[in-house]
């Protein structure tokens, strides 16, 4: 198909009929960075649980997705597709995919379940599957239906928002695998939030400057003088703790103060660290983790019971709607990537690199590459044999070995003989 026939074909989520203009508010998924979005979802407000989103959103963003055709001999071969553009480089005009796959996962938290829409298309995907994505959007489902959603959906023609209607078939509809741990009314996370709120309720009302004690006094009050004897009291004491500069006071041997808000305030400080222990055990999340000084033993839990599953249901979602039954049979499929060495140190690195030497499985400059290091021009980098062993028959253009080593081995081999 020729130019002319493309753009003929071409396709477009706004251009359907059943659109209606919505204002501008909130969250604007798929418009503007997350950074600087308003999270319009039940936890924006706190500042613990955006931690949390962001951190997880970021980790799963740096992971790289990728269109490829895996062979009879799972040899994976890339497929330059717009989908494959859309996932590596540019999902739309405004986000790259980094920020379009962060964007997705913070609104995933937000929401419980998002919709990535293919809103640019070489051909309507209402006539046939075999079209390709040229660009991408996160939206909100704001309407259910059998074969159709109504999805809330950013048009960056215009700078409005529309809901448009569209069928389930090419839209991936992605729903959180941890929903029932942050978006459940009676989630450990919500439970958490409400928890928040009222230790900063109560903090707000302390920096009033209000104390709300209860001064006991020696004797009873039965008259109008005792009345007033126990409201000057109150005062001195109030005016004593005023003027003193560390906010010190005292009060008779016979007199006795309870403080009504300080325990309730230390309960719910002990009931937020348990919730928040309960919440980091069931995301496989520590403090660690947040500091950057995770062992690679609690990165690996932390990736395997958070990060995995979420990827997991992003791309059997894009593969379900993106890919035709077609394409999945011809070995097409979107896959994910992510540094192996990631949580691997420099030294277990290179000592990973001697043994994969060693066993003649990678070359020296094939692991200076994983190392990050430049290629070595010498041709020998390029061949797999092992320079640690003084053997001359895995050596056919020289060795690296010195000279003199050599000379030394080949005497032990004479003398030998």
């Amino acid at each position: 198909m020729g130019f002319g026939e493309r753009l003929k074909h071409a396709w477009n989520a706004f251009s359907e009929k059943d659109k209606a203009y919505m204002p501008m508010e909130g969250g604007s998924y798929g418009s503007t960075s997350p950074y600087h979005r308003s999270a319009s979802g039940f936890y924006g407000k706190t500042s613990f649980m955006s931690a949390i989103f962001n951190k997880i959103s970021m980790d799963i963003a740096t992971t790289v997705f990728q269109h490829v055709k895996v062979d009879e001999k799972e040899d994976q071969e890339i497929i330059y597709s717009g989908l494959h553009e859309c996932l590596t480089v540019e999902a739309n005009k405004d986000q790259t995919a980094v920020a379009f796959i962060q964007d997705l996962v913070y609104s995933l938290f937000d929401e419980g379940v998002v919709a990535v829409v293919p809103v640019d298309t070489s051909i309507n995907p209402k006539v046939t599957g075999g079209y390709d994505i040229k660009s991408l959007r996160v939206g909100r489902v704001t309407e259910w239906f059998p074969d159709h959603v109504r999805v809330n959906l950013y048009n960056d023609k215009d700078g409005r928002k529309y809901d448009v209607l569209l069928p389930k078939k090419t839209v991936a509809i992605i729903e959180n695998p941890l929903y029932a741990i942050v978006n459940g009314r009676n989630a450990t996370l919500t439970r958490l939030v409400q928890k928040i709120n009222q230790v900063d309720s109560f903090d707000e009302y302390v920096a009033t400057g209000r104390m709300d004690i209860l001064l006991q006094l020696p004797y009873a009050i039965k008259s109008e003088r005792q009345q007033q004897q126990a409201e000057a009291r109150i005062s001195r004491l109030d005016d004593m703790l005023a003027k003193g500069r560390h906010g010190i006071g005292y009060i008779d041997a016979t007199e006795k103060i309870t403080q009504l808000n300080r325990p309730a305030n230390d309960q719910l400080k002990e009931e937020v660290e348990t919730l928040t222990m309960e919440v980091y055990n069931q995301l496989g999340l520590t403090e660690s983790i947040f500091r950057g000084k995770a062992s690679e033993g609690e990165l690996n839990q932390y990736y395997s019971r958070t990060i995995d599953p979420i990827i997991e249901f992003i791309t059997s979602e894009f593969n379900r709607k993106f890919l035709t039954k077609t394409a999945r049979t011809q070995g097409q499929k979107i896959i994910t990537y992510r540094d192996m060495f990631t949580f691997t140190s420099v030294e277990q690195i290179v000592k990973l690199g001697d043994t994969a030497r060693r066993n003649g499985f990678l070359t020296a400059n094939e692991v200076r590459r994983l190392i990050g290091f430049k290629p070595n021009n010498d041709p020998r980098a390029d061949e797999l044999f092992n320079p640690n062993i003084a053997d001359k028959n895995q050596q056919p253009h020289g060795s690296l070995t010195p000279p003199a080593v050599e000379e030394e081995v080949s005497s032990n081999d004479e003398a030998n003989e």
